[in-house]
């Protein structure tokens, strides 16, 4: 009997491999992204201290609609550049998680870019 791949297992491991050659500094962190099938989350991570810079997601309070859509990972995105910007961070390493870089992912980082984020 053939078995069928689970997705996040093999998105797992696409996302090992990247992170093997993305990492996040002081002045060059990472900015990750997650997405489930209700939200979207971006991070944006300094690796050689392990800590987190700034977060925003769907999830947030001040965050209005649908979580699981493209409108709703332009306003993530867009979030996530303004709080980079306030705390002094303006290039980052776009991490896309293992995901393909099409639809939700693909929206976050346009709006990340629009937002005044360089990667």
């Amino acid at each position: 009997m053939l078995l069928k791949a689970d997705k996040n297992e093999t998105r797992q491991k696409r996302h090992l491999r990247v992170r093997n050659r993305v990492a996040g500094t002081a002045q060059r962190p990472r900015l990750n992204v997650f997405r489930s099938l209700k939200h979207i989350y971006a991070q944006v991570i300094d690796d050689d201290k392990g800590i987190t810079l700034a977060a925003a997601s769907s999830l947030d309070k001040d965050f209005n609609g649908a979580g699981g859509n493209i409108a709703a990972a332009k306003a993530v995105g867009a979030a996530i550049a303004k709080k980079a910007l306030e705390k002094g961070i303006s290039e980052v390493v776009f991490d896309r998680g293992g995901y393909i870089y099409h639809g939700r992912v693909a929206a976050l980082a346009q709006a990340a870019r629009e937002g005044g984020l360089k990667f």
